[in-house]
């Protein structure tokens, strides 16, 4: 190992191996920076310092991709055991009492889960954990994986198969989709034949290009629709249920969505007629903060509201 000058010892910091922990992930500067949130001109200064303290290159321009050089090789399994060392010294160390706490946890979910999921668990937090704070926080499908790892989403709800290497699941519940019109439509009652709903004209939620799990429901609807019945596509599933209920049309969306949306709107809910994929919607973390008492408490959270820890309604 290269001897490092002692002048250039107090430059490498938590902030800088995490750097260089993304960048061994994402082999380019601008994910890089979107994964930490920050400005790729800071994280090229932090590279430039990184570069100075271990007197390499590190990283080398070879088409689109920063490719690690030999010493950076040699860097990333220790980089990546002190980073685990630490959260795991982290999670060991710090005791999580929800109703004193005051941490803000970054969920990530999609509007479907912020519709149906979120209004309960705001509810909670209210009475048993006054202090905590959840953000409903957003980051690009391709990049979650990153978030989760990095630490930078503590949780994902939803439905996301491409979640995979390092990733843990918790199955919550599972559905299918329903329709929303207006109370007193003129033509569709609370059983609608196939016929005529095919006959009616729909909005439909576009989720093209985003990997939602909707995507699927929506491509199936479009294939057993006439195009000249479909008047609008919105992208989300309030703005759908808010123009069907100023029109004559239909709304198809997750079952879940439906309820709340027809509640909160008044407008009459049914079983969608024409056969849907079902969908189902699970939490994930990284397996690096499978032990975090925080992030233990906030799953048990959602495994209690919606899942298999589910409590069972009051005997009336």
């Amino acid at each position: 190992m290269k001897t490092i000058a002692k002048k250039h010892r107090e430059e490498l910091d938590l902030h800088g191996l995490r750097v260089l922990d993304v960048l061994f992930r994402e082999r380019s500067l601008t994910r890089a920076a979107q994964a930490l949130h920050t400005g790729q001109p800071a994280l090229s200064k932090t590279l430039a310092r990184l570069r100075h303290f271990f007197d390499d290159p590190l990283f080398v321009r070879i088409a689109l991709h920063m490719e690690p050089t030999a010493r950076a090789l040699e860097l990333e399994k220790p980089v990546r055991a002190l980073l685990d060392g630490l959260q795991r010294l982290r999670n060991e160390q710090i005791h999580f009492n929800p109703g004193k706490s005051s941490r803000t946890f970054r969920v990530f979910t999609l509007d479907a889960g912020v519709i149906v999921l979120l209004p309960a668990v705001i509810k909670l937090l209210l009475s048993d954990a006054p202090g905590v704070r959840v953000r409903a926080a957003q980051v690009s499908l391709q990049y979650l994986h990153a978030a989760l790892e990095a630490g930078e989403i503590d949780l994902a709800i939803g439905e996301f198969p491409q979640l995979i290497p390092g990733i843990r699941r918790q199955k919550l519940f599972s559905g299918r989709h329903m329709s929303i019109f207006q109370k007193r439509h003129p033509r569709l009652g609370p059983r609608p034949s196939q016929s005529d709903f095919i006959d009616e004209q729909h909005v439909l939620v576009t989720a093209a290009g985003t990997n939602h799990p909707h995507q699927v429901a929506e491509r199936s609807l479009e294939e057993q629709l006439s195009p000249r019945n479909v008047i609008a596509h919105v992208p989300s599933f309030t703005a759908a249920a808010i123009l069907a209920k100023h029109t004559e049309a239909v709304a198809t969306m997750p079952g879940p969505v439906a309820a709340v949306l027809a509640r909160e709107l008044d407008m009459q809910i049914a079983k969608t007629p024409i056969k849907l994929p079902g969908f189902e919607i699970a939490q994930y973390w990284h397996e690096r903060f499978d032990r975090d008492p925080g992030n233990q408490w906030l799953r048990s959270v959602f495994n209690t509201e919606f899942g298999s820890g589910r409590r069972p309604p009051p005997r009336k």
